[in-house]
């Protein structure tokens, strides 16, 4: 079945298997091996994705179910060689543990931080109760997610600052 679906803002146009899980789709097809695929019956949430910008578990969705919406992938966060604020702060704070939940963590907490830009701690636990971290606890996860909300708080800040500096100097 023909499907075109863009994923990290590129198109691709690809004929797959009805029965093929958006998960390898997106490893397989695609090569985008950052979406890790964990239980396979969406209780880790390792797989973690965003769908037209609501997270959902890969390995539960079809490839077919993506034809002509928009996927993010961990690897989508990044820009121009940049980490996302989000990633940045899950390496600064030690939310990375293992790693092999990292992706997933990073997705729901992506998918959180845009809908709730200040999350509270129990919001954010709340936002990755669906992602399962079997090496220890989630108390830098937690700590990563919030800082990262400060650091993109301060973010959005800043073109103002920056307008105000300008018309200042202007004047």
């Amino acid at each position: 079945m023909k499907i075109r679906v863009r994923v990290n803002g590129q198109t691709y146009e690809s004929d797959v298997e009805p029965r093929k899980l958006l998960v390898y789709y997106l490893r397989d097809d695609l090569g985008l091996t950052g979406t890790h695929v964990g239980c396979d019956t969406t209780s880790c949430g390792a797989c973690t994705v965003l769908l037209d910008g609501k997270a959902v578990k890969s390995c539960t969705v079809l490839a077919v179910q993506a034809d002509g919406r928009d996927v993010t992938t961990v690897e989508g966060l990044e820009q121009d060689g940049e980490l996302h604020p989000l990633q940045t702060a899950f390496w600064e704070e030690h939310g990375l543990q293992c790693g092999y939940c990292t992706p997933g963590m990073l997705m729901s907490g992506y998918a959180l931080l845009q809908s709730n830009p200040d999350p509270s701690e129990e919001e954010i636990r709340k936002g990755i109760s669906g992602n399962l971290c079997r090496c220890t606890g989630y108390m830098n996860i937690v700590k990563a997610i919030r800082s990262a909300a400060s650091k993109l708080a301060d973010a959005s800040a800043e073109p103002s600052k920056e307008v105000a500096a300008s018309g200042s100097s202007s004047d």
